[in-house]
């Protein structure tokens, strides 16, 4: 079975965050806020550098459209766009601090509960409709969930904050369209470096000064910010929030390995065995593409 360019888009920007604790532990010595801080103030200005100067032509092409619409589709892309700015925002500062604070395994707990329900709000929200195989795939997924929690309510507590704001945004950005991809998330940058901007003053610290700072921000703008959440509006074009849920499980499965052979954090058979059941979960939900492959192979046999 051929894979969609939706489908490998989504399976990318999945890979890619699954490394992005490589360069976000070094900066675990810096305070969340200021992360989050630098990392959106980063992100807005080259948003706005590239839509000035590289795509002017899209941006009013756009705007064209945009006023051309019935004021009822213009309000719902606004809402969606902006409540998704405020979602994303949200994520990012929860993420970082558990990240930093708590523990790698307790960030990636939450994007195995976040796939989870982003189905459920998916099929309750948008009426996506699910084989039985996947079904199989959800139950799964939950029952490793339940494995993982053990010992770990603080974790869950967390977990449901960082996966309820990313699931809902996977599943609003999914009815929002009209307007260029790279355009809304634009939108939903420079409209959460808006909403921060006031706040910086009275709660960021001391200007860095480190040289490295800026770098690792940087690299987390650009690698592990802009380019897989482009990736994933553009997916979600062609791909389902509930496809797109449940190959977020790639995100924490790297996680998990870099938490154990990386950072040599210290891991249970609980943990081992959930992870496994994760990874067999993801292969059920993806059979048609798993197994479609060897299908087609032994018919050409």
């Amino acid at each position: 079975m051929k894979l969609s360019k939706y489908y490998i888009a989504a399976l990318s920007a999945f890979l890619i965050w699954g490394f992005f604790s490589l360069a976000l532990k070094p900066l675990h010595h810096y305070p969340s806020l200021d992360i989050l801080f630098y990392r959106i103030f980063f992100c807005a200005v080259i948003m706005v550098v590239i839509n000035i100067f590289f795509r002017y032509s899209v941006l009013k092409e756009n705007m064209t459209v945009f006023r051309a619409m019935e004021p009822k589709q213009r309000r719902r892309i606004v809402y969606l766009t902006l409540g998704g700015g405020l979602l994303l925002t949200a994520n990012w500062f929860v993420f970082i601090y558990v990240l930093n604070h708590i523990s790698i395994k307790a960030a990636s707990f939450a994007y195995l509960v976040c796939p989870i329900l982003t189905t459920v709000l998916a099929y309750l929200i948008l009426k996506e409709k699910l084989s039985k195989w996947q079904w199989v795939a959800v139950a799964l997924s939950a029952f490793s969930c339940i494995l993982l929690s053990f010992n770990s309510l603080r974790d869950i507590v967390y977990s449901l904050i960082i996966a309820g704001s990313y699931a809902l945004y996977l599943v609003s950005q999914r009815k929002n369209t009209g307007i260029d991809k790279f355009l809304i998330l634009s939108v939903q940058l420079i409209f959460a470096a808006l909403v921060l901007l006031p706040f910086y003053p009275a709660f960021s610290s001391n200007l860095p000064t480190e040289p490295m700072f800026y770098w690792l921000i940087l690299i987390i703008a650009i690698a592990f910010t802009i380019i897989p959440l482009y990736l994933n509006l553009y997916a979600l074009q062609g791909v389902t929030s509930s496809m797109m849920g449940i190959l977020l499980y790639i995100n924490p499965l790297i996680n998990f390995v870099l938490a154990i052979f990386y950072f040599n954090e210290p891991v249970n058979s609980f943990q081992m065995m959930g992870y496994a059941i994760i990874f067999l979960s993801i292969l059920i939900f993806n059979e048609q593409y798993v197994f479609g492959f060897r299908r087609k192979a032994g018919l050409q046999l």
